[in-house]
Parts: structure tokens; C-alpha cells; sequence
């Protein structure tokens, strides 16, 4: 089977792969979409991932295709997304139902399929049983970024959510894969007002569409019309679905006293942390936290979510011999919302003319 894998640092390519076969625990899925996330170019850009060679694609659905032995509770053709955090499920974190922050990666990432697994950008890919999810009447191909788009900003809005009541004021910089969805759980989850920044007027535009209350544009002026529209305090949650230094600079210059930063962009920028009080510092309470992913609950209040049209993925679909294509695309902010890689139909004139693409640049905007 046609499969795009990680084969090298910086480099990705289509390889013919032997279908696998389910263990102990495990089952076949024949993938009807893989989400394109800005992690797999975080993976990609990486000077060092293991392990080598790996199918790239965290953001998984399928139908069950075949059933590993011991594997009861599922049926073949069952569509059903894929958990992103494979935890160990013994570890007291786990235990507890957090399974993105599993003991035994210690300060590490919890791998799951694409993030250490073989992903999704395959014709078919294999998944252990106990972290699928049912997928019920949703789209299998417009449901799969749920799995990462959906979930990682649900938790981080699930982060916040004691400070996110209606008088409170909720920024989101960033409106890309995850920042649109940001922008609908905020809206449908709490009673915040919802600001919405990011450089790109269109994708500001549909923000207002999703329900933002207040556009800004990402400019030198940021900072001082969200002050001016929240009386001078600030934002009491910053979201910052980007993570490079002028997104983390506007986050700290708009973080009310007591407010959360919660940065789940992964744009490697840097933050001065002065130990100092107002002005030099953080405004008195502010802190920042980091999540990743979501837990396996947080995945199923979305799924109810989207089954009730509280939110949407705004789905571009492309087939999976334009993976390459996609991928620069996406690394030229051209993607509203998130494209979706499918298996079929393969395009071999495509395949051979994009086969091979290598990645270099180390900035990214979800």
C-alpha cells in the first residue's frame, strides 16, 4: 500500500508498505481521512525524531477493517476516530483520565499514531482498540480533525474554564486548524466574549462567521485596541494557537492580573519572564500553562458537540497523492480551517511528480 512517511530528518516521502496486520489488542482500520496539522511540520522541521521510518497522521478515521485477536466490543465496518495520547493506562495519571500527560513518557511526548505510531496517512493503519471512539453518524472523512483540532483546543479552553465566565473576555491569536475551533468551543462552551487576532483579514472574517465578537488585526496595534476594549485590563485567558515570540509578546502585554496564558502553538518563540511586578513583569496572579491534546473525555464532548452543530471543522478534502502539495500550502497559511488527506483516489502522475519533499523552514501558524 501507498503510504507518506517520515524517512529521513526534514524529508518525507511516498513508500510502498506492506499492509500490517493487527496484534494482540490491536485493529485494522481502512483510514477514510488523515487531518494535516501543523504538528506534522513541527515533526518534519525537527532536527532529530524517532523512530525513522514513520507514517505521518495524527489525526485519524477510518472502518474497522480487521480485529486483532482478544479484541471484543467492535464490529468490522464500524467507523470510528482514533485517540490521539496513547497512555499506558496504569500510571496514576492515567488513572485519573489524563492519559496526554501518561507517567511513563516522563517530561516527553505521549506517542500516538504519527506521533511515534505509524499514522494515517496511509491506506490502512493499525490502532490499539481501547483508544478508539465511536464515530456514529458523523462524516468519517470530515470528523478525522476532531481527533487533534477539535480536541487540543477543547482542553485548553477546558484549562481555563473556571476564569471563562460571562464577564470575562477570551483572545484567541491564531485563527487557523485549531484556532477556528477555539473560536466555536469558546462560543458554545462558556459565556466569554470572544476576540479574535490573527494577520490574515479573511481568516478574520470567518472568525466573526464562527463567533468572535471582536476581530483585531495582528499588527503593532494589537495589544492597545484589546486593552482599549477591555477598559485597559486585559483578557483574563489568552489562547495563543501560534507560539512565536510576537504572539507570546501580545499575549503578556494583553493578560489581565490573574488571567491564564495557555500556549498550544508550537512555533518555538521565547518569552522573557522578568521577575518583577507590573510593568516589567506579568500582571500580579497571570500565570501561562502548556497543554497537549486533550483526555479521551475531552474527545467525547466534542464528537457531542459536533453531532449537536455546535462547532464544524471547515474541511478543505484533498486526496492522499497530494499530501506533498498540501503540506507546502499549508506551510503558506493557505488552509482555512484544515485539510484532509483521503486514500482514494490515488494519483500516480501526482505521486510521481511530488514524491519527494523536503522541509526546512521552523515557523509555524496553526
Amino acid at each position: 500500500m501507498k503510504a507518506y512517511r517520515l524517512t529521513d530528518v526534514h524529508t518525507a516521502r511516498f513508500e510502498d508498505v506492506d499492509q500490517p496486520t493487527p496484534g494482540v489488542g490491536e485493529v485494522l482500520l481502512k483510514v477514510a481521512g488523515a487531518g494535516v496539522c501543523h504538528s506534522d511540520l513541527h515533526i518534519l522541521h525537527a532536527d532529530a525524531w524517532q523512530p525513522l521510518p514513520m507514517t505521518i497522521g495524527h489525526e485519524v478515521s477510518g472502518r474497522i477493517a480487521e480485529l486483532g485477536p482478544g479484541v471484543t466490543g467492535w464490529d468490522v465496518g464500524e467507523p470510528v476516530l482514533v485517540y490521539l495520547c496513547w497512555g499506558c493506562g496504569q500510571c496514576h495519571t492515567c488513572a485519573s483520565g489524563y492519559e496526554n500527560y501518561c507517567e511513563v513518557y516522563k517530561r516527553g511526548i505521549v506517542p500516538g499514531p504519527g506521533l511515534g505510531y505509524d499514522g494515517a496517512m496511509a491506506e490502512y493503519v493499525i490502532a490499539k482498540a481501547r483508544f478508539l471512539v465511536p464515530l456514529v453518524d458523523l462524516d468519517p472523512v470530515d470528523a478525522a480533525p476532531l481527533t487533534d483540532a477539535g480536541l487540543t483546543p477543547y482542553h485548553a479552553v477546558d484549562i481555563a474554564r473556571p476564569k471563562l465566565v460571562p464577564t470575562s473576555n477570551a483572545v484567541v491569536v491564531g485563527v487557523g486548524g485549531l484556532g477556528h475551533m477555539a473560536v466555536q468551543i469558546l462560543a458554545a462552551t462558556t459565556g466569554a466574549r470572544v476576540i479574535a487576532v490573527d494577520l490574515d483579514e479573511s481568516k478574520l472574517r470567518h472568525a466573526a462567521e464562527l463567533g468572535a465578537e471582536l476581530t483585531v488585526p495582528s499588527d503593532e496595534q494589537a495589544a492597545a485596541h484589546i486593552l482599549d476594549a477591555t477598559d485597559g485590563r486585559g483578557a483574563e485567558v489568552v489562547f495563543d494557537f501560534v507560539g512565536v515570540a510576537p504572539t507570546l509578546r501580545l499575549a503578556a502585554d494583553t493578560i489581565a492580573p490573574f488571567g491564564q496564558i495557555v500556549v498550544a502553538g508550537l512555533g518555538r518563540g521565547t518569552l522573557p519572564f522578568p521577575a518583577d511586578g507590573p510593568p516589567g513583569g506579568l500582571p500580579w496572579g497571570a500565570g501561562i500553562v502548556k497543554p497537549y491534546g486533550g483526555t479521551r473525555a475531552d474527545l467525547h464532548e466534542v464528537m457531542s458537540l459536533a453531532r449537536r452543530g455546535r462547532i464544524k471543522v471547515t474541511v478543505e478534502r484533498h486526496p492522499l497523492s497530494e499530501a506533498p502539495a498540501v503540506f507546502e500550502k499549508l506551510e503558506a497559511g493557505r488552509i482555512p480551517g484544515r485539510a484532509v488527506l483521503t486514500p482514494l483516489p490515488w494519483n500516480t502522475g501526482t505521486a510521481a511528480r511530488l514524491g519527494l519533499l523536503r522541509h526546512h523552514s521552523t515557523q509555524e501558524e496553526p
